[in-house]
């Protein structure tokens, strides 16, 4: 099978013009839009009510998530979760979704540990369309950001998660007005030195998401 040229990826031609979150999970099972499905066990869709108020997006899923089919399933869900949590978000409220809805990845060799690769620009631009989909069909009154890369397919290549995080951004994304409070991905926590700080820190973030859905 033939590869469209890089500057060619787009998502475009899969996404249904009309349905609900039901017939865009469907499609996205075919998207053929860029390269990552390939390699990807299966396309990773948004998960969540339809009528959710907070929107939670990410960089993509994880090797969990690719496995299982449903975003935030791993390590970093989990955190997040606890997280939603203490700053008094339930996340059964939330909708949760990946800005680029398959597992990219190094591999030295099979069956050795898959790991995770950050997205190009322009795979996240080739599933954009996904994510407006979720958003003209969620209509979630605040997006929560989750770290660098969910940030720059969001509010574009500039975007410094450090310099915006846990303030409230009016934006507008896929031609509607949006509210955004960027924070870290809570992979990043697990990653950190100071594990237990930077939690605090995602937790204090996602409170102003909390006060401004209040």
């Amino acid at each position: 099978m033939t590869t469209a040229p890089e500057d060619a990826y787009t998502a475009d031609p899969f996404v249904p013009d009309h349905g609900g979150l039901s017939a865009l999970r469907k499609a996205a099972v075919g998207c053929r839009g860029c390269p990552l499905h390939q390699n990807a066990t299966q396309t990773v869709f948004g998960a969540g009510s339809e009528h959710a108020r907070v929107m939670l997006v990410g960089e993509q899923p994880g090797d969990q998530e690719d496995r299982q089919g449903k975003p935030f399933v791993g390590p970093a869900g989990k955190l997040l979760d606890r997280a939603l949590e203490d700053a008094g978000i339930n996340p059964a409220d939330a909708y949760v979704t990946n800005a680029v809805k398959h597992f990219k990845f190094t591999q030295a060799e099979p069956r050795k540990r898959r790991i995770h690769k950050a997205p190009s620009l322009r795979e996240m631009t080739a599933c954009g369309p996904w994510l407006a989909a979720e958003l003209a069909v969620v209509k979630p009154e605040l997006i929560v950001v989750l770290g660098a890369t969910a940030g720059k397919a969001l509010l574009g290549s500039s975007f410094r998660v450090t310099q915006v995080r846990g303030t409230v951004l009016e934006e507008e994304i896929h031609g509607r007005p949006e509210r955004l409070v960027p924070t870290v991905h809570p992979s990043a926590v697990l990653r950190a030195d100071d594990r237990e700080a930077a939690y605090r820190g995602l937790v204090a973030d996602l409170e102003v998401a909390a006060r401004a859905l209040s």
